[in-house]
């Protein structure tokens, strides 16, 4: 095949996955009916909206651009303890706190880039682990600052439009968490459905032969690795906001590793399966933790081996075979 016939069909591939499928429209037409279905669980309904966000934004390096991370977790917290302490000694005005979050946590994940780009496998697994755990400690022992174990204390946020509270119920809280979600998921769509996005896919099917017909592996790994970090910064950030608290978990180990149990369950490499990914397992948790509080993660571990030996490819991936395979591709 001619070189021009390549790009002609890299063009058309491009374009026909950019297309949006009805299904796609009908699950975002969707994502409004908790505020009529179920408003005694719109602060749920939040915490979905944000642990959806913060799963595809590690559903860019993971999926996409083939990096696996234990560390993620560390740009969560980062953007969590700055739209904080942003709020706390600053001003509560939530726009600007997010804008400040994603700038420090893309701040901080473009530095780190120049390191990860270097590395694969296990290498990269215990770095992204040392620096989350790195950034764990500081946080812990810098608690004239953090308010260390205790959590940061004192966050108050301002009106959203100086008119609308995020109150208990959540109404706010879940309105404004699925607006950053959807517009973030749009920039990840973008993204991903592009040559920049197809090139990620060839580096992390074959990096050497990328190498080999002049792609920027490294630069564009950067790139990508610098967009999830905003991502992340920007659920951290929602997450403070919206319950007005700050604490060390945001940076934990935990949360790092339960976003991977996220994507396996939703499927590695679609967008989509951060979104059901996280849907399933916070309401899974929801759930088990009030039939019995002490032992939920049992079941937990028992949904995640089901999806692993019936589903290997996640819920989307088992999805592929009975859906039109343009709803299941992104």
């Amino acid at each position: 095949m001619a070189l021009g016939e390549v790009k002609s069909a890299s063009v058309d591939h491009i374009a026909r996955r950019a297309k949006w499928h009805p299904l796609e429209i009908v699950f975002w037409l969707t994502t409004p009916l908790p505020f009529v279905l179920t408003p005694d669980y719109l602060q749920l309904a939040s915490q979905i909206a944000i642990t959806a966000l913060f799963a595809i934004s590690l559903d860019l390096i993971l999926g996409y651009g083939g990096l696996v991370s234990l560390g993620h977790a560390a740009f969560f917290g980062l953007g969590a303890y700055t739209a904080g302490l942003f709020s706390k000694h600053f001003w509560g005005e939530p726009f600007s706190g997010l804008l400040l979050a994603a700038i420090v946590a893309g701040l901080f994940g473009y530095a780190l880039s120049f390191v990860i780009a270097t590395f694969r496998g296990l290498a990269l697994i215990m770095i992204t682990m040392g620096i989350g755990q790195l950034l764990l400690e500081a946080a812990n022992s810098l608690g004239w600052l953090t308010g260390g174990a205790d959590g940061l204390q004192g966050v108050k946020m301002s009106p959203l439009f100086n008119r609308f509270r995020f109150d208990l119920y959540g109404v706010t809280a879940y309105a404004y968490s699925l607006t950053a979600l959807f517009l973030c998921f749009l920039v990840a769509r973008r993204v991903t459905n592009s040559p920049f996005g197809l090139s990620l896919r060839g580096i992390r099917e074959n990096s050497t032969r990328m190498l080999a017909i002049g792609a920027p592996n490294t630069r564009r790994v950067r790139m990508i690795f610098t967009i999830a970090a905003v991502m992340a910064g920007i659920a951290g950030a929602l997450l403070t906001q919206t319950t007005e608290t700050v604490s060390l978990e945001t940076l934990g180990f935990q949360r790092s590793a339960d976003l991977l149990v996220i994507l396996i369950l939703g499927g590695v490499g679609r967008l989509y399966g951060g979104v059901i990914g996280a849907v399933i397992y916070m309401i899974a948790r929801d759930q088990f933790s009030g039939v019995n509080p002490q032992y939920w993660y049992f079941w937990i571990g028992m949904l995640l081996i089901a999806v692993v030996v019936f589903l290997p490819n996640g819920i989307l991936g088992g999805a592929a075979r009975l859906l039109p395979k343009t709803w299941v591709r992104a």
